[in-house]
């Protein structure tokens, strides 16, 4: 069975070692920073999953061609298509929220009606289909149609 991806310290941990560090640069060179990129983190989710790339991008609803330029790190996605391959892989929010990260884009906030009804989804392991179709029938844009 597979294994889940290695999660490192806490974003608070580091944060207080961050502050307390007499420079930059000592944090920098101490600190057990994270190396690696988005591609990297979504491979470690698609054998954590045990599912394949083809799977993923298929449930994700995601251009296949643009999918695979994802998980090789040659395409920059934009936050649904993010939100998209992580229905696509099964994330939990939290696998999610740290895909999201990885590439530089906002969370889902609970504050925003449309993100609230991601969230909400994400949490009860619902598809990117079915997200869509709550977003829908609550008046707000699909993920499949963009942001």
């Amino acid at each position: 069975m597979a294994t889940m991806p290695t999660q490192g310290p806490l974003t608070a941990e580091l944060l207080e070692q961050l502050l307390s560090s007499s420079s930059p640069q000592a944090y920098l060179s101490a600190a057990p920073l994270d190396g690696r990129g988005l591609a990297d983190y979504a491979r470690e989710l698609l054998e954590a999953h045990g599912t394949t790339r083809a799977q993923v991008i298929r449930a994700a609803g995601l251009n296949t061609t643009y999918g695979y330029q994802i998980f090789q790190g040659e395409r920059s996605p934009r936050r649904d298509q993010l939100i998209m391959l992580a229905f696509g892989l099964g994330c939990t929010l939290d696998e999610a929220q740290r895909l999201l990260r990885y590439a530089g884009h906002a969370e889902p906030w609970c504050k925003q009606r449309r993100d609230a009804i991601v969230i909400f989804c994400l949490d009860r392991g619902m598809s990117r289909a079915e997200c869509d179709d709550e977003l829908y029938r609550l008046g707000e844009p699909t993920l499949l149609t963009g942001e």
